[in-house]
């Protein structure tokens, strides 16, 4: 899926050993695990198949769900599980859904894998997408501007293997063509990976991203702060609430803090006039437009 657990699973088991080293922490994968099964059967070594997953302290099997429906790996696995339980071992196992929710497995170790802590991993919200993406970069000594990982953010919010995947893409795009990561390579390279997500805009959607284009709260939006940290961008979301949705300059006006009207016209008015002279602000606005009809 993508939501990094695996590295999770990874980490707990580096913890672990890192404050206490002394202790044997195994680490499989559930197609492992069933491998090593059938050639243990075929090499009739079964006892030394056993020994390998029960004499540990720690027991870490990731994809756990794919010996669903595969009743000698479940049965081998039940004892498993039951010898390191009452031995007090721990066990962590990771999943692409709950215990509850897996398709044809056994109803006797669906609830041994519920009656432990089950996290919830979900896909990381924008700052962490932002995060991974720099932190990639960063690694891959490539310069990223705040617009360009911002975009990516926004544009691919399932999970972090596709968003390394596009950064990756583009990276590869930059460096066949000879030119720099700019938005422009960046909607060029992407364009069929964000071809038909296609959201409508509405006034909540452009209120939350232009929000957080300018790292400032949505309240800051629709409040009385004049500063030009909170103004600017308010006149950016009432120029993008005009120009991406049908409501009316009332309408919008209602929505950031009951403005009148004529606020709301001589915002989209200012903002309308700069950006034929500010190219900056015409990226921003180009930006910020591809992602809300993303």
């Amino acid at each position: 899926m993508g939501l990094g657990k695996t590295h999770v699973m990874q980490a707990i088991g580096n913890q672990i050993l890192a404050e206490r080293p002394d202790l044997r922490v195994l680490y499989t994968s559930s197609e492992n695990f069933m491998t090593q099964l059938i050639n243990s059967l075929r090499q009739k070594q079964v006892f030394n198949f056993k020994d390998t997953f029960r004499k540990v302290d720690v027991l870490m099997v990731d994809d756990i769900q794919f010996i669903a429906g595969k009743k000698a790996t479940q049965e081998e696995f039940f004892h498993t599980f039951n010898a390191l339980y009452e031995a007090k071992k721990q066990i962590v196992l990771t999943a692409d859904s709950f215990p509850h929710e897996i398709e044809h497995l056994e109803e006797r170790l669906r609830s041994r894998f519920g009656m432990g802590l089950v996290a919830d991993m979900q896909p990381p919200e924008l700052e962490t997408r932002i995060a991974i993406l720099k932190n990639k970069a960063s690694g891959e000594g490539l310069e990223l501007a705040d617009e360009v990982a911002f975009f990516l953010a926004e544009a691919i919010q399932t999970n972090v293997r596709e968003l390394e995947g596009a950064l990756i893409r583009v990276s590869a795009y930059a460096s066949l063509t000879g030119k720099p990561i700019t938005m422009a390579l960046v909607r060029e390279s992407l364009k069929d990976i964000v071809k038909g997500r296609d959201k409508p805009a509405t006034i909540e959607r452009i209120q939350e991203t232009v929000a957080n284009y300018f790292k400032i709260t949505q309240a800051d939006l629709r409040g009385t702060k004049k500063s030009r940290l909170y103004s600017h961008p308010r006149q950016v979301a009432m120029y993008l609430c005009k120009q991406l949705t049908r409501h009316s300059y009332p309408e919008i006006g209602h929505r950031f803090g009951g403005r009148d009207h004529t606020t709301v016209l001589y915002a989209v008015d200012k903002i309308d006039k700069k950006r034929n002279d500010d190219a900056e602000l015409a990226e921003t606005l180009a930006t910020l437009s591809d992602m809300l009809r993303r």
